[in-house]
C-alpha cells in the first residue's frame, strides 16, 4: 500500500484522485463561504489547523496546479460582488478562494498539516479498497465507461448531421401524419357535416310536430274545446288523459251506441280499465239508465276492474248513487275540467 508522503511527491498520483473531495469531510467540518461552494484562505488555513502564511507559501509554490483544480484569485468587480454576498468587510484588494477541489489539492500537498496527513492517509485507504475490488467488477465498470465514450463520440458525430437530418425527418413525419390522420379526419367530418344537417332538418320536422301537437293540447285544455269535439275526437282526448296518467296498452275501439266500451286500458299494475264517453252537451244530464247500461256492460262483457263513465255534462243524483254502489266512476263535467286540466284520476293510482 502506498504511504501518504507519495501523494505529496507525485503529481500524477493528485491528479488519479482529485475528484474525491468527499473525504475531506469525513476527517474534518470544512468551513465554506456563504455561497457554499468556496473557502478563503482563512477558512482553508483554519480547517488544515495551520497559519495563513502557510496556506499563502503552498499557493505562490504550486499555484498552476491549485488553479487547475479551482483556485481563484477574486479582484475588482467580482471580488466587490463576493464581499457583498458573503458579507466580508475586510478593504483587501485581492481575495483567494478554493473550491472543494483545490482544498483536496492542499491537502495532497499540504506536508506541515496533521489533518492533511490523516486526508492523504484516508485518501489512500479508500483507494485501495477500491483497487482490491473483484477483477469482474473492475472489469463491468470498465465496459461502462467505454460505452459512454462510445455514447459520447455517437451524438457528436451525429450532431453535425442533425440539421439536415432533423429536418427531413419532421417533413416526413408531416407528410405521414398528414396522409394517416388528417385528410381522412377532414373525409369523416364532410360525411359527418351531410348527415348532422340531415338529423338536423329532421329535428326541425320534430319540433315543428310537437309545438303542432302542443298547441292542440292547449286547445283541449278547456273545457270549450272538449265541448267542440265530436264524438270520436273527444273518445281520443280520453285515451290521450289514461296515457298521460300511466296507463299502457290504451285502445280506442269505438263502441257501438251506449252499449259498448269506447276506450280499454291498463293501469301500471295491471287491472283493466274500461272506459265509455259521452260528449253531449253542458245542458244534457247522464240518467240512472246511462248507468245501469254501462254497468252491465263493463262488468259483465268487459270483466273491468276499473269502469269510468265519462261525460262532459253533469249526472242526476239517482245516477250518481246507482254509480257509486257498483263501483262505477262517474266522470262529471266538473270532475273532467279538473282532469283535463292536469289532476290524477285517484282511480288510476296504483293500489
Amino acid at each position: 500500500m502506498l504511504n501518504e508522503i507519495a501523494l505529496t511527491e507525485s503529481k500524477t498520483l493528485r491528479a488519479s484522485v482529485a475528484e474525491r473531495d468527499e473525504v475531506l469531510d469525513k476527517v474534518k467540518q470544512l468551513a465554506l463561504s456563504p455561497d457554499g461552494l468556496h473557502a478563503t484562505t482563512k477558512d482553508v488555513a483554519s480547517y488544515f489547523e495551520v497559519g495563513e502564511t502557510v496556506v499563502r507559501a503552498l499557493i505562490h509554490d504550486h499555484r498552476d496546479e491549485l488553479e487547475a483544480n479551482g483556485y481563484r484569485a477574486l479582484s475588482g468587480e467580482e471580488l466587490r460582488c463576493f464581499k457583498q454576498l458573503c458579507g466580508i468587510t475586510s478593504r483587501s484588494r485581492s481575495l483567494g478562494v478554493f473550491s472543494r477541489r483545490a482544498v483536496l489539492n492542499t491537502a495532497m500537498l499540504l506536508r506541515e498539516s496533521v489533518v492533511a496527513r490523516q486526508v492523504r492517509t484516508y485518501l489512500l485507504d479508500t483507494e485501495g479498497s477500491a483497487r482490491r475490488e473483484p477483477v469482474d467488477n473492475l472489469f463491468h465498470r470498465l465496459t461502462e465507461w467505454v460505452d459512454e465514450r462510445i455514447s459520447e463520440a455517437l451524438v457528436r458525430h451525429l450532431a453535425t448531421r442533425v440539421d439536415t437530418d432533423v429536418t427531413r425527418v419532421a417533413e416526413d413525419a408531416v407528410r405521414a401524419t398528414i396522409g394517416r390522420t388528417v385528410v381522412p379526419l377532414l373525409n369523416v367530418a364532410v360525411r359527418n357535416d351531410s348527415e348532422h344537417r340531415d338529423r338536423i332538418e329532421a329535428l326541425d320536422d320534430e319540433v315543428t310536430r310537437l309545438k303542432r301537437v302542443l298547441r292542440e293540447r292547449e286547445a283541449a285544455g278547456s273545457m270549450g274545446a272538449l265541448d267542440a269535439m265530436n264524438p270520436r275526437q273527444f273518445e281520443q282526448h280520453i285515451a290521450w288523459l289514461c296515457r298521460r296518467d300511466g296507463c299502457d296498452r290504451v285502445t280506442v275501439t269505438g263502441g257501438h251506441g251506449d252499449t259498448g266500451a269506447d276506450i280499454v286500458a291498463y293501469t301500471p299494475d295491471g287491472r283493466r280499465i274500461v272506459v265509455q264517453c259521452k260528449s253531449r252537451t253542458p245542458a244534457a244530464t247522464i240518467t240512472s239508465g246511462d248507468v245501469q247500461q254501462f254497468i252491465g256492460m263493463a262488468k259483465l262483457e268487459y270483466k273491468a276492474d276499473i269502469s269510468l263513465l265519462v261525460a262532459t255534462c253533469p249526472f242526476t243524483r239517482d245516477a250518481l248513487l246507482l254509480a257509486t254502489r257498483h263501483d262505477v266512476t262517474a266522470v262529471h263535467r266538473g270532475l273532467l275540467e279538473a282532469w283535463n286540466s292536469g289532476a290524477t284520476l285517484q282511480v288510476l293510482q296504483k293500489r
